[in-house]
């Protein structure tokens, strides 16, 4: 095997160490598929070396050189298995020690030679695996920041596919409400154009009442009159025979009062179509309504569920949601979709009969640093007792019995108060007063299944008088 190169045992074609050789009546041998290859873009079939024909279209293996061809591979594999171990690249030795000085693998001739004198060496399966660990340790940093980055981008997938989940059931909802205005105008335009058919047709009937009567006095006049005037046209003697019942007839017919024209006869145009879009705008408003404060979802904990009109909120199964940093983890709570830093703005909660709640308003910051939840301010009810509390370390006991169904929050933001009040009975409850200085949002929390409640406020369209 020492006397064979690897090109004695090329094949011709792929210059490769041959695959499954075949061999010719020429004696020349191709890999049995460069063979079929070659063959399969000639017309002719030939040696592709010597272009001799074969004496046969299916040449015969040639078992000796396949044999041969896998002893020189397997040769050659061990020779490299053999050769992969690194010598030292000055004395040809072994690597069997590790220089601490220099910090590279040596051999033990290096050890006794100038350039190592009085270093320290260690065993090199010592050295390697101190340095493993060295490297492992190193490499933890960077195993924690790739588990992150794949927590944040698995975030990142579920967020993408949260969001067209978002999508799709926002633009149901908004079509469900555009059909109901949709079938509110259909309705209203229909009930308009029978109101204005039903006056036309009215009217209609009396003007053709009115004509009818006419028609018949003109009949009755153009007869008398026609018939008299033919009298007058007679011959003297006949006229004087007939001018009694003539003169008779005439008198006969009563000379009626000149007929008037109908008043209110025409369609009232001003009726119909006088402010007209005020008119519906006006009438819609029963069919509208408008919450001041509106849950924002994205802030809402796993485990509360909110109403379809993102009004209520309720805690209840834990859900599936992506993390984001406006989601509120802390306590099961949900966040009003606007805040306030100015003006003053009022909302009330039906809370009912449900054993824990607590409501009130969140600063703009805890969202981002949610150790710092001084800038909560809540009223909070638990096992009957009523608590302010302005952070975690401040509670204030209410002295208050009576159970609240409703509570009315105020945000005065220019006075710097928020006020808690009952609005059934007008009894106040607890104010806070503080230098708020950021935004404010209205605030929610739950632990039961019993819903909370923002309360929807009368919707009123007014008609501006000038004088």
């Amino acid at each position: 095997m020492t006397s064979l190169s690897e090109e004695d045992l090329s094949c011709p074609v792929c210059q490769d160490i041959f695959k499954d050789p075949v061999v010719l009546s020429c004696s020349h041998s191709f890999c049995k598929d460069c063979l079929k290859r070659w063959w399969g873009t000639k017309l002719i079939l030939q040696c592709p070396v010597c272009k001799r024909k074969p004496l046969l279209s299916e040449p015969p293996r040639n078992l000796a050189l396949k044999n041969l061809c896998e002893a020189f591979i397997l040769e050659r594999d061990q020779r490299s298995s053999a050769g992969s171990e690194t010598l030292c690249s000055l004395h040809s030795e072994k690597l069997k020690l590790f220089c601490l000085d220099h910090q590279q693998p040596v051999c033990v001739v290096c050890r006794d030679s100038k350039t190592h004198n009085n270093h320290r060496f260690r065993p090199i399966d010592e050295a390697a695996q101190d340095h493993r660990e060295e490297l492992q340790n190193s490499l933890k940093p960077l195993q924690e920041k790739l588990k992150v980055f794949e927590q944040v981008k698995g975030n990142c997938d579920q967020t993408a596919e949260h969001m067209k989940v978002q999508a799709r059931h926002t633009e149901r909802q908004i079509k469900e409400q555009f059909e109901k205005l949709h079938q509110f105008l259909q309705e209203e335009e229909e009930a308009r154009i029978t109101a204005l058919r039903e006056e036309e047709e009215q009217k209609s009937r009396m003007m053709k009442k009115k004509m009818e009567a006419l028609s018949r006095e003109i009949a009755a006049l153009s007869d008398t009159i026609r018939a008299t005037e033919e009298e007058l046209r007679a011959e003297d003697v006949s006229f004087l025979l007939n001018y009694k019942a003539a003169v008779e007839r005439v008198q006969q017919r009563p000379l009626l009062d000149d007929p008037e024209l109908v008043s209110g006869a025409l369609i009232d145009v001003a009726k119909h179509l006088g402010n007209l879009t005020f008119n519906i705008w006006n009438k819609m408003k029963e069919m509208v309504s408008y919450t001041p404060v509106i849950l924002d979802p994205n802030t809402a904990h796993p485990d509360l569920t909110l109403s379809e009109d993102l009004t209520g909120v309720r805690c209840g199964e834990k859900q599936r949601l992506p993390e984001n940093p406006e989601r509120i983890y802390f306590y099961p709570s949900v966040l009003g979709s606007e805040g306030f830093n100015s003006g003053t703005h009022s909302w009330d909660v039906e809370v009912g009969d449900s054993p824990l709640w607590a409501v009130g308003v969140l600063a703009e910051s805890v969202l981002s640093n949610v150790d710092k939840l001084s800038g909560l301010f809540r009223i909070v009810f638990c096992d009957g007792e009523y608590t302010a509390d302005s952070d975690l370390d401040h509670h204030t006991v209410l002295p208050i019995q009576k159970k609240f169904q409703r509570i009315r929050v105020h945000l005065d933001c220019n006075r710097r108060t928020l006020s808690f009040s009952d609005p059934d009975s007008n009894t106040h409850i607890h104010t806070f007063t503080h230098t708020f200085t950021e935004r404010l949002f209205p605030y929610f929390n739950t632990l039961c299944a019993h819903p909370m409640k923002i309360l929807q406020i009368p919707v009123f369209v007014r008609e501006n008088q000038y004088s």
